[in-house]
Formats: structure tokens, C-alpha cells, sequence
């Protein structure tokens, strides 16, 4: 490309810049200098000169870092009025004059100062001795002067109007300024230490050559076509900008759905569409919902202290959930009605009214059948669940469940596997599945769903199987259900091409934005 049809494409703002150092003496200036001979904005002058930088027309000759100290709104007002520590000791010197007694509550109610920074004043004034509590808890100052009180005025008087280089100041006065200076979590210091970085731009062979050419009156070109100047025809005698159709226009960040918040709601469409009805409940739930009414014994180990969370307080419910209390304690006891002979143990009816954060979505679906729910029917349920669990790539302490049943008289463990290898290829977009024999206390037959993970190799998705008749007798359902709680973050890493299951919750915008959504 040649000169003049390269210069067609520069912006005005870049012609400014280009022109104001081939005007120096050695073609080269610094960003203040850039400001000054070009009287644009600083943002201006950073767009221009990044623009520039990348078109290779401009070269970085120097780059020059210098720690800076400034006042910060609160150092303007402790250097007009007083710093902490000045103003306690000339309280208690004022009060002291007209013989009154004044404590640190006193102090305190005023509201001149936070409570930390008059905390802070207060210890260092005791520290070196010039503040002493008297009868009463009555502040008194002594004979002794603070050297820190005298350090931090003069430096507020000396950074009172302009910036100063760090280095200017000696060991102490360094240490005392970052003692006082803005910190991460602390913004109320009057001191602020920064780096400031100058930069000196030269131009380049390809810049000193478009020199010659650069555009007259740049300036004054129109970059848009406006309805005003279409309705006044002022268009005419206007000059336009050129503009390059091989420019990438900048990239817009749209608001969007998180990716995963998109999988779980495709999820729920797919289900409803199939006929699914959606179950909900609470994630504070009993163990009698939780555990008890799914046929877990009261000392089964997956109840303990280190597998389940506990409220705190409450930690029981006030009523039980009669009459299926009687009944599924009947169960546990020795098989009630069922015709099992049950985990044969005392049950306990408080134990069943004590509270935790629901471990499996398998608790909706026993609520759901104790509803008398027509036969034939299905439900599903997006039940979010808390499990003491090390998190790793694959375990999170709270995870989403699909939970679903179906019941009906011609339901049988052959449709649980079709629904399953559905959930797996329609959810998951998984590529290949299987399924091995497991044991749950409340189906039988029971199994485990895999999906191979295109990373992470083959990987866990839940449980399922027939519930037994110990879960759906006591319930008052007696025809077959099934039943299958599936662990949704783990379908939306295989659908979502994640390997970390940390990932689905990540804060980097980013790596939110790149997340396939093609599921």
C-alpha cells in the first residue's frame, strides 16, 4: 500500500500526533509533551499513540517509572484542619484549659473521625507517651511531645499542592507515608503511592515517510452523516473521512445468559416438552423427607455429621408429617404392610424431625408421591443440593440434582434405561455411556449411569433404579416407580466442554463469553 492511500485511512487524531513529532527536533516526544503541542486530552493522546504503536509508525524510545506521592481527599482535610492524633491532643489541651474532663467516648461522639482512625491516634499518642488515661478514664496529655504528630504535618504541608517523588524523602519519612498511604480494603488515608510511568515516542522510517503526505485540515472532517446535514444540505461542502472496510470494528460485549443458566433451562424445556411435570421444594428439609421416607435407617453412615450439613437453629421441625410418620416408622421397624421385615431398629420420631440442608432431590420426589399423584404421571425437579464433599474437579459442596419419577402399572427397569440413555444423549450431548449395578437403600434394582468425559475419562452422573416398596407402600402409592437423580453439573461439563466443575461458576467474563452453548 502506498503513502497517500495509507494516509487516507489515519484518524485525525493520529495525523495530530504524527505531525506534532515530526515537528520536534528529534522526532520524538513524551506523553506530557504530546498534550502540550497537540492540546488534545490525555485519553486522546493514548488512543492515538496506541494506534500508531500498532501500525508500527511509531516506536517506543523510552519508558521511564517514578514512584509519586499525592494527598488524597482525606489528606486535604488533615492538612486544612488536622490529622487524627492533632486534633485528639488539642481537644484534650482545649478542654483541659477550661477545666473539664473528657474521655474517649467524648471524643468518639463527636463523629469528627471513624472510630478505627481514632483508635489508631489513640494508641500511637499512649505509644510515645503523650496521652495518658486519668481518674475517670479522663484523657490527659504530658509533657512530651509526638514526634510521629510533627513527621505527618510536615509532610502534609509539604505534599499540600503538587506530586513529589518518593525517593525525595528519607528511610523514616518513606516508611511513615506508607504507613498513612491508601491501601487495598483502607481508602480513608490522606496519603496516595503510585507509579507513574512516562513513555517517549519516536517515529519510525514508515512514520517519517508518511510525513509529506499527512492530510490537510483533518481535523474538520466529518466522520458521520447526520440527518442535519442531509436536511440543510450543508453534506456538500463538507470533507469526509475515509474509512477502510479491512478494519476490525471493535468487539461488543452483549449482555447474554450465563452459560450454564442457558443448559439448566434447556434442560427444563426438554423435560416439559416430554410431558414432565416440575416438583419443587425447599432446600432447608427434615430427615424424615430427606432420608427416613426413602427407607434410609436412622444409622445408616451417609447421615452423619461429615456427609450431611445441619441447621443450626432451628435444628427440629415443630410437627410431623403424619400420618406417613407412623407408617414409615412401621417400615423401618419390622416391614409394616410391605411384606419386609425392615432394618429391624428402635426408631426414633425426633431424630426424624431434625433439620439439614438437603442432601439428594430424591426428598421432592418423596414429598411428590405422598401427594397421591395420578397413575400414570412423571414429575422432574431441578433441586439444588449440599453435601460435605472435598471439592475437586468433579465435587462441589452444592451441586444441581435432575431428580424425576415416573410411576404406572406397565412401568419397568427396560423404560428407566431408554429415559436414562435419552437424558445422557440429550442432555449431555454425551458420545458414550454405560451403566453399571449399584446399591441405594431405596430402589432395587439399582444402577449407575457413566458418560466418558472427552478429558476427563469416564465419569459419574447418578443413580437410579425401581424404588423399592418400603419407599412407595408407606407413601400410599402401590403401583411401580421409577426414579433417577442425575448430577447436572456433571452433564453441563460434558455439554459445555468444561474440565473443572469450579469452571461453571467462574468469575472470568472471558472465559464465560468462550463457553460452548451448542446443546
Amino acid at each position: 500500500m502506498d503513502s497517500p492511500n495509507q494516509t487516507d485511512s489515519l484518524h485525525p487524531l493520529e495525523i495530530q500526533v504524527l505531525r506534532a513529532l515530526g515537528s520536534a527536533t528529534d522526532q520524538s516526544l513524551t506523553d506530557p509533551e504530546l498534550i502540550q503541542s497537540t492540546a488534545l486530552a490525555p485519553s486522546q493522546i493514548s488512543m492515538a499513540v496506541g494506534w500508531l504503536l500498532t501500525k508500527q509508525l511509531l516506536s517506543l524510545k523510552s519508558e521511564t517509572t517514578t514512584t509519586l506521592v499525592t494527598l488524597t481527599e482525606v489528606g486535604i482535610q488533615f492538612q486544612q484542619v488536622a490529622s487524627p492524633p492533632e486534633w485528639i491532643i488539642q481537644t484534650v489541651n482545649a478542654a483541659s484549659q477550661d477545666s473539664q474532663t473528657i474521655t474517649v467516648k467524648d471524643l468518639q461522639a463527636t463523629g469528627q473521625f471513624q472510630p478505627t482512625e481514632l483508635s489508631r491516634a489513640f494508641g500511637l499518642l499512649k505509644k510515645e507517651g503523650v496521652l495518658s488515661l486519668g481518674p475517670g478514664g479522663a484523657l490527659q496529655t504530658t509533657e512530651k511531645k509526638s514526634a510521629a504528630v510533627a513527621a505527618l504535618r510536615m509532610l502534609l504541608n509539604q505534599i499540600s499542592k503538587e506530586a513529589h517523588p518518593l525517593s525525595s524523602f528519607s528511610d523514616d519519612q518513606q516508611a511513615l507515608l506508607r504507613q498513612y498511604s491508601v491501601k487495598r480494603g483502607n481508602t480513608q488515608e490522606p496519603f496516595r503511592i503510585d507509579d507513574h510511568t512516562e513513555r517517549a515516542y519516536a517515529l519510525t522510517p514508515e512514520g517519517l515517510g508518511l510525513l509529506p503526505n499527512l492530510r490537510e485540515n483533518a481535523a474538520q472532517e466529518i466522520s458521520q452523516l447526520t440527518p442535519e446535514l442531509l436536511k440543510d444540505g450543508s453534506w456538500r461542502n463538507c470533507t469526509f473521512r475515509k474509512y477502510s472496510i479491512h478494519l476490525r470494528p471493535p468487539r461488543l460485549a452483549v449482555g447474554r445468559r450465563h452459560a450454564y443458566r442457558e443448559f439448566l433451562d434447556t434442560v427444563k424445556t426438554k423435560l416439559t416438552s416430554m410431558g414432565f411435570q416440575e416438583m419443587r421444594g425447599e432446600l432447608v428439609e427434615t430427615e424424615f423427607w430427606d432420608m427416613d421416607a426413602l427407607y434410609m435407617p436412622q444409622f445408616h453412615p451417609a447421615r452423619a455429621i461429615h456427609d450431611v450439613y445441619f441447621v443450626k437453629e432451628p435444628t427440629h421441625a415443630k410437627r410431623s408429617p403424619e400420618p406417613f410418620l407412623s407408617k414409615v416408622a412401621e417400615t423401618h421397624k419390622n416391614g409394616g404392610t410391605t411384606g419386609s421385615k425392615g432394618w429391624q431398629y428402635s426408631y426414633d420420631p425426633e431424630r426424624a424431625k431434625r433439620l439439614v440442608l438437603r442432601s439428594q432431590g430424591t426428598a421432592v420426589s418423596a414429598r411428590t408421591l405422598a401427594t397421591n399423584p395420578p397413575n400414570p404421571s412423571k414429575f422432574f425437579s431441578i433441586a439444588r443440593c449440599f453435601r460435605y464433599d472435598q471439592v475437586d474437579a468433579t465435587h462441589a459442596t452444592d451441586f444441581f440434582q435432575v431428580e424425576g419419577i415416573v410411576l404406572g402399572s406397565d412401568i419397568n427397569f427396560r423404560t428407566l434405561l431408554g429415559l436414562l440413555k435419552l437424558f445422557a444423549t440429550e442432555m449431555a450431548q454425551a458420545k458414550e455411556i454405560r451403566f453399571l449395578p449399584a446399591y441405594f437403600p431405596f430402589t432395587e434394582p439399582s444402577v449407575e449411569m457413566h458418560v466418558r468425559h472427552p478429558k476427563l475419562g469416564w465419569m459419574e452422573l447418578g443413580g437410579a433404579g425401581l424404588f423399592r416398596s418400603e419407599v412407595t407402600v408407606p407413601l400410599g402409592v402401590t403401583v411401580p416407580v421409577i426414579a433417577w437423580g442425575l448430577g447436572l453439573d456433571r452433564m453441563a461439563m460434558v455439554a459445555l466442554g468444561i474440565q473443572d466443575i469450579r469452571d461453571l461458576f467462574t468469575s472470568d467474563l472471558e472465559a464465560v463469553r468462550n463457553m460452548r452453548r451448542h446443546f
